[in-house]
């Protein structure tokens, strides 16, 4: 795993933790927040996935 890989699992993480406090006390703001962050942390982690990919197949030749 690589540092974008690990950062973004952690912040998907982080906002389901954020979505799920602000489900509890009835916080939609923090909801939405949570959300965001959770697709932030999908999205630095395709990153990731993509350059573990082509360090891959550069490393491969």
């Amino acid at each position: 795993m690589n540092k974008d890989q690990i950062k973004g699992v952690a912040k998907d993480m982080s906002g389901k933790v954020q979505e799920s406090a602000g489900k509890l006390v009835g916080n939609r703001e923090q909801q939405a927040k949570g959300l965001l962050k959770q697709a932030h942390g999908k999205a630095e982690k395709k990153i990731g996935d993509a350059k573990q990919i082509i360090k891959n197949a550069i490393s491969k030749h």
